[in-house]
């Protein structure tokens, strides 16, 4: 079942948010009220996160503070991969975790954590023990990313891509397990670390990898899940009919659901990183989203039952944008 919400994802790397349409972030901070008010009012039992930033930036919470954004919140979020991104060392974890919550009182969430075997798998296996070294039974929640290796024929979604060079490559290789199914080494290791470590897994539209993801998860001993809903995707024809069979499969686990990701129709800059036209349109997305698959318990529909097909709560375009 739902348990949180996270708004957006890394609102301040540009990969995810577009810093010459919004340089200062007061767009993305009153979207994100917007989001968390939303969000609240369809269930004000669930906890607002705010995206996971990347990367560990004390002054852009700082910044978020001032602009109000953490007064709607229940936790913040950050995101680290030193041994692949970060321009910082592994055993740096404590003193980022640190560095947020000299500016904020909010529970601090590590909710992307991994290590790509772009070079090694080794190197995977290594990064993963000393990552439970370090943040296991330190933060509220800790989940690793991910599950899978990004098939070598998609894209990941970053805007710049191959013009990243070896960075943008090192994002097939964050997964347990290998693009064709099997485990790599650090697969084993995950297990000794579950429950308290639990796992980030994106799936694009309609992925065919959904059923096993369950499996696959079930069998490591994973409760704590976050995976995200994209508003891109809400314009897709038979987008509710894929969201509907996501939110079922992981209903045993405890779900973060990220909501992100522009429709290009629908921002400034015709791309999934843009600010939207109109941010009460995102939010009513959250609140739809919320309404469907997370409402207050006393109106949660019993597991096994069918999800309610509610109208969407948005002015939409006659075309169908994507990501």
């Amino acid at each position: 079942m739902i348990e949180a919400t996270m708004i957006w994802n890394e609102p301040n790397n540009k990969s995810h948010w577009d810093p010459e349409l919004d340089p200062d972030w007061s767009q993305f901070a009153r979207m994100a009220i917007l989001a968390a008010d939303a969000i609240g009012a369809q269930n004000p039992d669930l906890v607002r996160v705010l995206g996971g930033i990347s990367p560990i930036d004390p002054h852009f919470m700082t910044r978020m503070r001032d602009f109000s954004v953490l007064d709607h919140l229940d936790a913040v979020a950050v995101h680290g991969f030193p041994l692949d991104w970060n321009l910082w060392q592994i055993h740096e974890w404590p003193a980022k975790i640190d560095e947020i919550k000299a500016v904020t009182d909010l529970p601090v969430w590590v909710s992307e954590v991994g290590v790509s075997t772009f070079g090694a798998e080794e190197v995977q296996l290594w990064g993963l023990k000393r990552t439970a070294e370090l943040l296991k039974g330190k933060v509220e929640r800790c989940q690793w990313y991910s599950l899978y290796d990004l098939p070598r024929a998609w894209e990941a979604t970053t805007r710049h891509r191959e013009a990243e060079g070896s960075s943008y490559y090192r994002h097939y290789y964050m997964g347990l397990l290998r693009e064709d199914g099997t485990p790599k080494p650090a697969f084993d290791e995950f297990v000794r670390h579950t429950p308290e470590l639990g796992l980030v897994q994106w799936f694009h539209f309609e992925d065919p990898r959904l059923a096993d993801a369950v499996n696959w998860m079930k069998r490591l001993g994973v409760k704590s899940v976050r995976t995200g809903l994209s508003w891109a995707d809400r314009f897709r024809p038979n987008a509710l009919d894929w969201f509907d069979r996501q939110m079922r499969a992981l209903e045993d686990f405890d779900v973060t659901v990220t909501f992100c990701f522009t429709p290009e129709h629908r921002g400034i800059g015709a791309h999934h990183t843009s600010p939207p036209f109109a941010p009460e349109e995102f939010a009513a997305f959250c609140s739809e989203m919320v309404e469907r698959y997370a409402p207050r318990q006393a109106e949660r529909p019993a597991r096994g039952d069918s999800f309610a097909v509610r109208p969407l709560a948005l002015e939409t375009s006659p075309t169908f944008g994507s990501r």
